[in-house]
């Protein structure tokens, strides 16, 4: 084991591929031609391919790459479809591979997404797990070691609707955590919570944890537009774990103009 360097683990979540504003591979980009509206999707899916594939070649090598639920998009029910590049799941999941295994990671662990997304009846995001290159498994929670320092990575989350309200659930995820432990000795006394599904950044924490939401790769669905208030943040979260179990974290976040409202001057 390296006495000096620290190993690198990275989460991403979200990624709603097959969503015309999920993290989208270029061989499935729109072309800017025709309507307006293809054309704002094709600058848009061209803006995030590019932000991810750079925030990744910055973050190389990745030791370990945790991929926290909802790595596609599913048939779009609710919306009719309409937002689908694709509305074939396999074909999804061919894109959620080409993105992952861009990142190179020799240690690739996939959580389950929602039911919606990913399949009510079918879990489509196992065909991931032959798709993807390295080591790689999937379930639903996580428990992982790497250097002592453990985590614990789970998808859903709770949300809040206020700002101040939303380090809550995170909270109770470690409270959760510390029952289970110390009660009943059924799961390890987590240093790092990974939740995904809310899209936004927030986290909380106290001398030996840190509880944390996982941005997302995706943007703009119809959805979130009309019935959603609050900030949603576009990224990944690095953690660099140090032999001796000492961890830093931080958040890389994108802010690229295809992500600015537009305004009509009247």
């Amino acid at each position: 084991m390296d006495e000096e360097h620290p190993r690198r683990v990275v989460t991403i979540s979200d990624l709603h591929c097959g969503h015309e504003f999920g993290l989208t591979p270029p061989a499935w980009h729109h072309q800017g031609d025709g309507h307006p509206r293809i054309a704002k999707v094709a600058r848009f899916q061209k803006a995030l391919w590019e932000f991810y594939t750079e925030a990744i070649d910055a973050l190389k090598p990745i030791d370990v790459l945790i991929v926290n639920g909802d790595a596609i998009d599913g048939k779009g029910e609710k919306s009719g479809g309409i937002e689908q590049t694709t509305t074939d799941r396999l074909e999804q999941c061919e894109m959620a591979a080409k993105a992952i295994n861009y990142a190179e990671a020799p240690k690739v662990r996939l959580m389950f997404g929602t039911r919606y997304h990913c399949g009510k009846e079918d879990d489509f995001e196992k065909v991931l797990v032959d798709k993807v290159c390295g080591n790689v498994s999937i379930q639903g929670h996580g428990f992982f070691e790497v250097n002592g320092c453990t985590f614990d990575v789970k998808h859903k989350v709770g949300s809040s609707g206020i700002p101040h309200g939303r380090a809550t659930a995170l909270a109770k995820a470690r409270l959760w955590n510390v029952l289970w432990n110390h009660e009943h000795d059924r799961q390890p006394l987590a240093n790092i919570i990974q939740r995904s599904h809310v899209h936004y950044v927030s986290y909380a924490g106290g001398p030996d944890w840190v509880a944390m939401t996982v941005p997302a790769l995706s943007y703009g669905t119809s959805f979130g537009i009309r019935e959603c208030e609050g900030i949603v943040s576009i990224g990944a979260v690095k953690v660099d774990v140090f032999p001796d179990g000492r961890y830093i974290w931080n958040y890389i976040l994108a802010d690229f103009p295809e992500m600015k409202a537009p305004v009509e001057y009247l």
